[in-house]
């Protein structure tokens, strides 16, 4: 189904701590113009095709609600170059980046900055960072026309395939924490349990 090696390799991870804020930063190259991915990433009818169901309006001080799952409202809208929102609640501040690249490429840049997550440090990277990754996986299958078209994103999301780039999402994700130095050991292997769980059951680190 995919190579899972390839899209584990391309994307670039990053965390970073203020204070009791932990940012999750995220960036992967995509073979789209920026005006096709904007698209790809505000347009509800086809969000829904790779994502997730998703009502509202992506324009300054509108608002949006996925079906059964996070909601919030936006800050900052400019297209085709950035938006960003809140995520489940004022303390979860979303924001995502497109680059235009060489080749009519565009690379997008994803920054989840959290101040009241369950876990210390920038161990609390684990429990959004593996669940994103997964959102640009499938956007990438979308965009070069290899995201089923006869399976929901949920269905995708739960073939076995799928579990096991979850799994080595949550190990790429775990060194991306343990290389920020913003937790300790015992913190990073409690949350990346945790992710692991969540993101990959059944799977043991």
């Amino acid at each position: 189904m995919i190579d899972i090696l390839e899209h584990i390799n391309a994307v670039h991870r990053e965390v970073s701590r203020t204070g009791e804020t932990a940012t999750v930063l995220m960036r992967r190259s995509y073979q789209a113009e920026p005006e096709e991915l904007w698209d790809a990433l505000t347009d509800p009818e086809r969000m829904k095709r790779w994502f997730w169901p998703v009502t509202g309006d992506f324009k300054v001080g509108g608002s949006f609600q996925l079906q059964d799952n996070a909601g919030g409202e936006v800050l900052e809208c400019e297209p085709p170059k950035r938006f960003k929102v809140t995520f489940g609640g004022p303390t979860s501040l979303l924001e995502l980046r497109l680059i235009p690249g060489t080749n009519a490429s565009t690379e997008l840049e994803l920054e989840h900055t959290v101040s009241e997550l369950p876990a210390p440090g920038g161990a609390g990277a684990l429990y959004v960072g593996p669940g994103w990754e997964g959102g640009f996986l499938a956007l990438a299958m979308y965009v070069d026309g290899t995201f089923p078209t006869d399976r929901t994103p949920v269905e995708v999301a739960d073939d076995p395939v799928m579990v096991d780039f979850n799994e080595q999402s949550v190990r790429a994700w775990m060194t991306a924490v343990r290389d920020s130095g913003t937790t300790t050991e015992k913190d990073l292997y409690e949350a990346a349990e945790l992710s692991m769980n969540q993101f990959a059951p059944g799977r043991e680190l």
